[in-house]
């Protein structure tokens, strides 16, 4: 395939550079001068507007700040308001990050720069793991999941004079939340400054939206400037496999000499791998040329994604393989060229269904420039856009918040949690889909979590005391009624990590496979199968050399030791026992995620929504024990539902119908449990759903005598 790229004679989008092309070539040379790769801080854009900055945040409640890519308002804004001494007698300086990786790393670079440990004055904060000090910290780069958390502890956040909330374009949940809960705050105390920052972000919405009327608090500041120019090169003409596409780029660069490494933005871990086998398999010819791939993404251990800010070695380059995890927050020094392939998977929820979705769509125009901008953090570069100009101009300007798109049981929980009963009257930044909210208040009042009122209940309160999802904190609670709360934390715990088991190819793979077995339940339940692994880890010693013998992530067990750990000092009062019958609460943890199989295929039930039941044709995830067995009786309950190219369930265990039966506030659930299999022959017609079948099993459950989905369930825990 030839990549044809055109070469703006003007300034392209996301670039500053106004210039002619510099070759009659289709490949866009790489011509920018060498420069050290090293900023020192007073060089850095934001620099220039060090005390209007600081002037802004004196006078003003909440500060607006729009700056490119590598201005410094990360790194650099939390400096100045610490030289300036808001973070005196005791007083922290918070900054909110949307992603792990990328408070981790930046905790780390701002400590390098002022000289002391991290930890120390300068820390981070992210799920399940505190490395700061609550005496010595006084900058805290933490996710806004944390800092929202943390507000359920000091509801006033009483121990911060400056927060932060940074990337504000990506428009997370939690940023979301966090930015109605700190405009609450701000009426009770007004001496708290906040500020907002993004590289590409809608001023005038979030101006409107902090501004009171007759009140001037907030103001907008634009940081104009970037570090390094960035030109942009884009395809004359559209390409569909982009894998390809993206390695015949890198591999185009690579053979062309010079220095500078190349940051890849794709869509998965799938395309990533294949990209990363494409370009070794056209490398094979070259070989001289010195290329380290690295991928990045989310599924990958914290130390497997911190390679890729290791410098890369003497004669060699690194190529780095991410998703959009990159576009905000990194700086991975040495990057002078960026692949974009113009798509993003996101996850959409469906309210009805209660299934999530991944989806390949069109990035945003506002991540476009993002991405571009990776290539001008320390110095000038490329973008080589993988689509044409016509694209780029029908691109939305951004992309739909994750409020407007996600389940929300745990959101709303958290709200409650707070006092905030009424959800119409909090001030949104956009308001989540009514049919979003009066589903998950549904599903709230089902769990017992609240009230006819609305209120929390007694077990909503303990649920909403654990940092994990709503559902395996109920799981850990209703653990203590079955005598089983040692392993059902660390079964919780385990599946609150990455995967533990190491997925290779070829023969690898097939080693791992076996290792893999060697572990798994007689009964093939992978509940069970994660319980013997750190059950063996623990007794022999928690080995790094052990692990590696039999493909297990040493990092993932060793996080889930942490976070089982963490939960069980946050039950502490919960006085949990230590004896055996684990399955029967792993049951009622996901009492409402049940599958039957009939025929040689696996059905899925969404039992929370009689009156519009819908079935859905689903497969074992490869990853999981199931996969290749056949449950003897017919029902398993999984912990993950996801739809990709096909609906996938994993971390799957199989359970007696009766066993629900057992349980006195799930006897409206054994109803249903009896009347799917009273229809279980009117499921299928061939290879698809029939459409009538929610109908007709809405039918069964009334032939077994239910009549109330929802009120005659005893939900009292």
């Amino acid at each position: 395939m030839s990549l044809t790229f055109w070469k703006p004679g003007t300034t392209g989008p996301g670039s500053n550079l106004d210039r002619s092309a510099q070759s009659e070539e289709n490949f866009l040379p790489y011509a920018p001068p060498k420069t050290s790769s090293y900023n020192a801080s007073d060089r850095l854009p934001i620099y220039a507007h060090r005390d209007k900055l600081l002037y802004a945040i004196e006078k003003h409640g909440v500060v607006i700040v729009v700056g490119h890519t590598g201005c410094g308002k990360t790194t650099q804004l939390p400096q100045y308001l610490l030289q300036a001494g808001w973070a005196k007698d005791g007083r922290v300086i918070a900054c909110t990050q949307p992603r792990r990786i990328a408070a981790t790393s930046v905790a780390a670079r701002v400590s390098q720069e002022l000289g002391t440990s991290l930890g120390q004055e300068v820390g981070y904060t992210i799920r399940f793991e505190d490395v700061s000090s609550r005496e010595n910290t006084r900058i805290l780069y933490l996710t806004d999941g944390m800092l929202f958390r943390e507000v359920l502890v000091d509801p006033l956040l009483s121990r911060y004079s400056v927060i932060m909330i940074d990337e504000v374009h990506e428009r997370s949940i939690h940023t979301d939340l966090l930015l109605g809960i700190l405009k609450k705050i701000r009426k009770k105390r007004p001496a708290l400054r906040l500020i907002v920052s993004s590289a590409t972000l809608d001023a005038s919405k979030f101006y409107d939206y902090f501004s009171e009327e007759g009140v001037d608090d907030a103001i907008v500041l634009s940081l104009e400037g970037r570090s390094y120019p960035v030109q942009i090169a884009y395809l004359e003409v559209p390409i569909h496999d982009y894998t390809q596409a993206a390695a015949e780029v890198v591999y185009k660069i690579v053979r062309q000499g010079g220095t500078g490494d190349v940051l890849v933005f794709l869509t998965g871990r799938e395309d990533i791998e294949l990209a990363i086998q494409h370009l070794r398999d056209m490398l094979q010819s070259y070989p001289n040329v010195g290329v380290d791939s690295l991928p990045l993404y989310a599924g990958l251990t914290m130390e497997e994604q911190m390679e890729v800010f290791q410098p890369a070695k003497p004669g060699r380059r690194k190529v780095i393989f991410s998703t959009n995890i990159a576009e905000a927050s990194l700086t991975i020094d040495g990057i002078k060229f960026v692949v974009d392939c113009g798509l993003v998977k996101i996850r959409t929820y469906n309210p009805t269904t209660t299934l999530s979705s991944l989806s390949v769509i069109p990035i945003s125009r506002a991540s476009a420039i993002q991405r571009a901008g990776r290539a001008g953090r320390t110095s000038p570069g490329i973008c080589y856009r993988l689509y044409p100009m016509s694209m780029f101009q029908t691109l939305p300007a951004s992309i739909p918040p994750e409020i407007s798109r996600s389940d929300l049981l745990t959101t709303l929980l958290q709200l409650k949690a707070l006092g905030i009963n009424d959800l119409l009257k909090f001030e949104w930044v956009t308001a989540p889909p009514a049919e979003t909210v009066l589903r998950t208040l549904e599903r709230l009042h089902s769990h017992g979590i609240i009230d006819d009122s609305g209120q929390l209940t007694r077990l909503g309160e303990q649920i909403s005391e654990f940092p994990v999802d709503t559902s395996i904190a109920k799981m850990l609670l209703i653990s203590k009624d079955f005598q089983c709360s040692e392993e059902i934390l660390t079964i919780a715990a385990m599946v609150s990590v990455q995967d533990v088991f190491i997925h290779s190819e070829g023969t690898a793979g097939a080693l791992a496979e076996l290792e893999k077995r060697k572990f798994t339940a007689e009964e093939g339940q992978d509940h069970l199968t994660l319980l013997n692994t750190y059950n063996a880890f623990i007794k022999c010693g928690k080995s790094s050399s052990w692990c590696k013998a039999r493909s297990l992530s040493f990092q993932a067990l060793s996080r889930a030791i942490s976070i089982r750990s963490q939960l069980k000092k946050a039950g502490s009062q919960m006085h949990y026992e230590q004896l055996l019958a684990q399955q029967r609460p792993v049951a009622s943890r996901w009492d409402i995620q049940i599958s039957s199989r009939k025929h040689g295929k696996f059905s899925a039930y969404n039992i929370q929504h009689i009156a519009d039941f819908e079935v859905q044709i689903v497969s074992p995830h490869p990853n999981s024990v199931m996969f290749r067995r056949k449950p003897s009786t017919g029902w398993v309950v999984y912990h993950e539902i996801e739809e990709t190219k096909k609906i996938q369930i994993n971390v799957i265990t199989e359970i007696q119908p009766d066993w629900y039966a057992s349980f006195s506030r799930w006897y409206a659930y054994a109803k249903i449990l009896q009347g799917l299999l009273n229809m279980a022959n009117y499921q299928f017609r061939g290879n698809g759903v029939r459409r009538d079948a929610g109908k007709q099993m809405y039918e069964g459950f009334q032939s077994v005598g239910y009549t109330s989905y929802i009120h005659e369930a005893d939900c009292h825990a």
